[in-house]
């Protein structure tokens, strides 16, 4: 069975589930996914992934605040370890740097409240949601910095090179491949898909954004974490039976899941 390590739930369209949260799990279920981790994006709206992890065992959830958030609300180190008390929390984030969406001069902001869900992550002892886009080298450094491996994590929606992933891995940090290594213009992450250690790598849909191929364009879901699976073991030459072992074996690992 498959896990889909990073997705949205609170956010994804029920419309074509007859406007049902339990028919989109169903039909996940269906395509062989068991278990999901809800990521939040904002401390806001907490509430909104927490719920469906309290009344679903196989859904776990994470506390944090999208790096492109800027106009959110910023929580500390103390409220952050607050929410995280919860038992269906499983990990600070999703949290990183993003200089894509944010070309401030000055990006102050967005490196303190990533040390802050680092620091949470230590308090409690949860690893890491991390996203990084146009910002590998401060995200590298910055979790350096702050000593990230003692809780580690999972680079989630992996967009970079190589190098890069040596990097992330190197402080502990697992490889998370979304329907971006799907897409016939991602060969080098594709490249990087292939030489990823078999114990360090997970997969997601990141729903509801970024379906893979054949649903490119249209809405994510859950579901389809299914294609990702089979591009891994195209990529990787292996059966998807056991991309799917070894990807919920890794996650459930990382995430302490029982």
């Amino acid at each position: 069975m498959l896990t889909d390590s990073h997705c949205h739930l609170d956010k994804v369209d029920l419309e074509p589930f007859e406007n049902d949260f339990d028919n989109m799990i169903n039909a996940a279920t269906e395509n062989d996914v068991s278990q999901f981790l809800c990521v939040c994006i904002d401390t806001e709206h907490f509430q909104d992934v927490l719920k469906p992890a309290q009344q679903y065992s196989n859904i776990h959830c994470s506390v944090g605040v999208h790096p492109t958030h800027k106009e959110s609300y910023s929580p500390s180190v103390d409220e952050l370890i607050e929410l995280a008390i919860h038992q269906e929390v499983v990990a600070i984030g999703e949290t990183g740097l993003d200089y894509f969406r944010c070309d401030d001069e000055d990006m102050t902001w967005q490196h303190d409240m990533f040390r802050n869900h680092i620091r949470a992550a230590i308090a409690t002892q949860k690893p890491l949601i991390i996203h990084t886009r146009s910002a590998k080298e401060d995200t590298i450094r910055i979790l350096r910095e702050e000593n990230a491996e003692k809780v580690g994590g999972v680079m989630h929606c992996f967009a970079e090179d190589w190098d890069t992933a040596q990097k992330s891995m190197d402080l502990n940090f697992y490889i998370s491949f979304s329907g971006i290594v799907s897409f016939n213009s991602a060969k080098e992450l594709q490249e990087v898909a292939k030489l990823v250690p078999e114990d360090r790598f997970l997969i997601e849909t990141d729903s509801p954004w970024l379906a893979p191929v054949p649903k490119r364009g249209r809405p994510n879901q859950p579901a389809y974490v299914k294609y990702v699976a089979e591009k891994m073991a195209d990529l990787r030459e292996c059966s998807y039976q056991h991309i799917a072992k070894v990807s919920t074996d890794n996650f459930n690992k990382l995430f302490k899941i029982s």
